[in-house]
């Protein structure tokens, strides 16, 4: 097999009676899979009684995000795998471009279509709109979205761009290059796992891309919507460690440092000006999570540096985003990048 979709669920059964049926319509030659994490709302029981030509694979627990793709994927014999979310929705043609594209381009490891927002067909989606970046101190944003801010789609974008990261919402990857990096990183569980992932391949001098020419729409936040304190842990502790794998070591010292400072503003401004105490203490546990195993990635550590090849990724900008969004203004990609 070539290439093969998969969809990893969780108690996603409205999203599957939703989406599916566009991502079966619109397969092209690929197999389409979907990986259950051990769910209990009858997603398993609907699929096989509405979509007997889904592969299907039960997993025996909730692996997560992370972890459930790595045992799903260890079933699935294909050149390509596409990770895809339960809430998207496909059209036409969205598939074999980008197959196309990796064709030609043997030295690129994995690329993601332009996603465009399933409320809003004009607006970008938060989770990877037009492909992700890193600023210096590690913060992720994306052409089409930074922080909040999330921009309407007029063609802006439409440029294939080498980017440092791709979403873990519609990414295609070449197996090979999965398992030579050992997959999604486990630990994390979910939340900035596609992020380590996509820089640990461009450390070792593989390429990412955004080809916008294709694009998917989200619906997003599905499992963990924005403001839930299990995701402000995740994202705080998986951030810091992801940093701690992957920055080169002239850096190291020196964002961990300003990151400590960083961490500690937002947590009090969570507590002081939003009054979000649920947050704040997610921030400090996601801290203290990550300094109490922080020694369990030292192998790792050592592993991803040597494997090095470039001494600066495509896509890891030597700038703070956040001095360029709050005290800049500076909100949009078009406008990080405009010549002053």
């Amino acid at each position: 097999m070539k290439t093969a979709i998969v969809i990893l669920n969780w108690n996603g059964e409205k999203m599957l009676r939703t989406y599916l049926k566009t991502v079966e319509q619109y397969r092209g030659e690929a197999e389409v899979i979907v990986a259950d994490n051990a769910s209990t709302d009858g997603s398993v029981e609907y699929l096989r009684r509405h979509h007997p030509d889904v592969h299907l694979i039960i997993l025996d627990k909730n692996y997560g995000f992370a972890e459930g793709y790595n045992q799903a994927l260890r079933q699935v014999e294909a050149a390509y795998y596409v990770l895809l979310n339960s809430d998207i929705r496909v059209d036409s043609d969205w598939l074999s471009p980008m197959v196309a594209f990796m064709d030609q381009h043997p030295e690129v490891a994995a690329c993601q279509p332009k996603l465009l927002a399933e409320h809003d067909h004009t607006s970008f989606e938060y989770a990877g709109a037009a492909g992700g970046m890193l600023d210096r101190y590690g913060y992720p944003f994306c052409r089409g979205r930074i922080f909040d801010t999330v921009e309407t789609d007029h063609g802006q974008y439409d440029t294939p761009m080498e980017i440092l990261w791709a979403t873990g919402a519609a990414l295609l990857i070449r197996a090979a290059d999965y398992w030579q990096q050992g997959g999604l990183d486990a630990r994390f569980f979910a939340h900035n796992e596609e992020i380590d992932l996509c820089w640990r391949l461009a450390i070792a001098g593989r390429k990412i891309y955004c080809l916008p020419e294709n694009h998917v729409y989200h619906v997003g936040g599905g499992t963990l919507p924005k403001g839930n304190p299990m995701k402000t842990f995740l994202n705080f502790r998986n951030n810091l460690t992801m940093l701690y794998k992957c920055l080169p070591e002239r850096d190291l010292h020196r964002v961990m440092m300003m990151r400590r400072i960083l961490d500690y503003v937002a947590a009090l401004q969570m507590l002081i000006l939003q009054r979000n105490i649920a947050d704040f203490k997610a921030v400090l546990r996601g801290r203290r999570a990550f300094n109490k195993w922080k020694s369990d990635f030292d192998a790792d550590r050592k592993r991803i540096q040597e494997s090095r090849r470039t001494d600066k990724e495509t896509g890891r900008m030597d700038i703070s985003i956040l001095w360029q969004y709050y005290a800049r203004g500076k909100k949009t990609w078009v406008s990080l990048t405009a010549r002053r």
